[in-house]
């Protein structure tokens, strides 16, 4: 099949995907979650292709960079070109349209598009290839083992236990004397991503917050490939954007990352700044979770740490804290307020 500037594509046909077969026992309510959900998927991947293609300049893939161009990066039509598929495939795959995708010629835009193995597995997801992307089983309410607790509590650094969407489902005395606010929020609101955009910045533990909500959004953007379409993620995602430009403009470009290990700028109320390397272990009793470790990068954190594993100034606060600590739960509850 010759493409509409001449050149031959990879032989993807443009064609509908078929409707799958529910059988006799689905439900028009079941069938009208999974239409939502291929519609959220699709709208996701065509924004994530926009933002990629738009990153690469015309000069990088060997094109001139033209006087005449309306906005940044390659032109539909160049992307086609360089990964030799069909201009009208491409273009109808861009505006979310119905339409089936090989392994082959998303692999030929991959490459064209200069993703990295983390961008790739979430191009695949979003574009639902059996098996080209694995999805883990969603955690649920999967309860997490006792002897998960007796661990943290047994390791003399600060360690908490985090869903892919970032929930706080445990942590030990060090990681809570760091981030009380956190800890001490309603089960439903302990949530990393959201106590960063909400604690005031007079009493903070994170000394860059706007620099860590960036990674972390990274990461939830990820993580979020594998639950476009879901009700509390969608809605989740919305309350976050709505609170923080920083968050809004950060997901908006549709950048993903896997969580890896990470410097992070900590302080306390009273032993002053703690500067940690962040290792995460996934906890295959509740899938999608992981168990992050923070080990002391300097002297001073080293003594802060050991200070409080020996279970001294565990309870101190900053002196703002008995006014901003009631003022952070209302605020962190209007923000996941239905």
């Amino acid at each position: 099949m010759a493409t509409m500037n001449g050149t031959t594509d990879v032989r993807q046909e443009i064609t509908a995907k078929p409707a799958s077969s529910a059988g006799g026992q689905a439900t028009a309510g079941s069938r009208a979650t999974a239409g939502s959900q291929a519609t959220a998927r699709r709208t996701e991947l065509a924004a994530f292709l926009r933002t990629r293609r738009e990153r690469i300049a015309p000069e990088d893939v060997g094109l001139p960079p033209g006087t005449r161009r309306r906005t940044a990066g390659l032109r539909r039509e160049e992307l086609a070109q360089l990964a030799g598929v069909g201009v009208t495939w491409y273009t109808w795959l861009e505006q979310g349209r119905k339409i089936n995708a090989s392994v082959q010629v998303l692999d030929a835009v991959a490459r064209t598009l200069r993703l990295d193995a983390t961008e790739r597995a979430h191009l695949f997801r979003l574009a639902d290839l059996p098996g080209a992307a694995a999805t883990p089983a969603s955690c649920g309410d999967c309860p997490l083992p006792p002897e998960v607790q007796q661990i943290l509590d047994a390791i003399p650094l600060p360690a908490s236990v985090l869903t892919e969407r970032f929930d706080l489902i445990a942590w030990n005395a060090i990681y809570a004397s760091l981030f009380p606010g956190l800890t001490g929020a309603p089960p439903d609101e302990r949530n990393t991503i959201l106590a960063i955009l909400t604690s005031p910045t007079c009493c903070t533990p994170m000394q860059d917050p706007d620099d860590h909500c960036i990674a972390l959004t990274a990461q939830l953007r990820a993580s979020y490939g594998r639950h476009v379409g879901d009700p509390a993620w969608t809605h989740f995602i919305r309350r976050l954007e709505a609170l923080s430009p920083t968050f809004a403009a950060t997901w908006a470009a549709h950048d993903v990352a896997q969580p890896t290990n990470s410097t992070k700028h900590f302080r306390h109320a009273t032993l002053g700044p703690i500067n940690v390397t962040s290792t995460g272990f996934a906890v295959a009793a509740v899938p999608g979770a992981r168990m992050v470790i923070y080990t002391p990068d300097d002297e001073q954190s080293r003594n802060a740490i050991a200070r409080l594993a020996a279970g001294d100034q565990l309870t101190a606060r900053f002196p703002c804290w008995p006014k901003h600590n009631h003022r952070e739960e209302r605020t962190v509850a209007a923000a996941i307020a239905p």
